[in-house]
């Protein structure tokens, strides 16, 4: 029953988040006017916008206009319930579960958001890195480079002040890092290579997970995103030019996978090579 709840739950958080995803980058308001056809512009009756069931029995149109209705709406519905049924598996009910889920809401926004018209919102990041350093005092966040550090000069840190300077030094090494590398690229090169909305989103996901897996979601970002983009090049002319790459939604999709999985990769990886001892 508890599965079944968040399930619901999470198609219902979906269909909030469809509404964040149309709306924020136009910088419209999430709470009126009411859902509407982007069509005709004909309101939607709350019988036609149950989460993904509405969809279904309407077999992806409207009502009224009969215009095609985009996937995207339930696939960001169906995404969501997913990513929170996957945190539950993992944390089980706390404030660990509330984190995640609040994070894999927040980044199922700022992937799409970057997919479809190329835009991360700074309502989401900035909104996202305030939530992030409030959890950080309810749930630890990893803070174990900053404990290297302290430790060598005789300073040792516990509890809530320990993991919020984890996540303030997760937010300063995930956006630090992108502000310095874009800047190097458009001063070397003349041209934006990295956009303000990646250095907010990383500074953002740096207060969820604290700097090594803000480390791991860069790696894998950037190792999906070149493999991806290296394929694209080889197969179409269309990609060989200046296309903008939604290098933010790589990056989201990487810190999903940092926030639900990332710290067994990390701690398997330590292991190995010595440096978990």
């Amino acid at each position: 029953m508890s599965y079944l709840f968040v399930i619901l739950f999470g198609l219902a958080v979906g269909s909030f988040l469809n509404v964040c995803i149309a709306r924020l980058p136009r910088h419209e308001s999430i709470v009126t006017p009411r859902s509407y056809c982007p069509r005709c512009g004909r309101p939607i009756r709350w019988y036609d916008n149950i989460p993904l069931v509405s969809y279904l029995l309407l077999r992806g149109r409207c009502r009224d206009c009969g215009g095609r209705i985009s996937p995207l709406y339930p696939a960001v519905e169906i995404i969501t319930a997913g990513l929170l049924v996957a945190a539950w598996a993992q944390y089980g009910p706390g404030v660990e579960f509330v984190r995640s889920a609040l994070l894999c809401a927040l980044l199922v926004v700022l992937i799409f958001t970057d997919l479809t018209v190329r835009k991360i919102p700074h309502a989401v990041t900035v909104c996202g890195t305030i939530v992030g350093l409030l959890l950080s005092l309810l749930a630890p966040v990893d803070d174990r480079p900053l404990e290297w550090l302290l430790q060598s000069f005789g300073v040792f840190l516990r509890g809530r002040t320990s993991s919020f300077l984890g996540a303030v030094c997760g937010a300063v090494f995930g956006a630090g890092l992108f502000f310095v590398v874009g800047e190097a690229f458009a001063r070397l090169r003349h041209k934006e290579g990295l956009g303000f909305g990646d250095v907010t989103l990383m500074g953002m996901v740096g207060t969820f997970l604290g700097i090594p897996l803000t480390y791991v979601t860069i790696l894998l970002g950037s190792l999906v995103a070149s493999v991806v983009a290296v394929a694209l090049y080889a197969a179409s002319p269309r990609f060989r030019q200046d296309y903008p790459w939604p290098y933010g939604t790589f990056l989201g999709a990487a810190a999903i996978y940092a926030s639900l999985g990332g710290a067994a990769l990390l701690n398997a990886y330590l292991n190995w090579s010595g440096g978990g001892r």
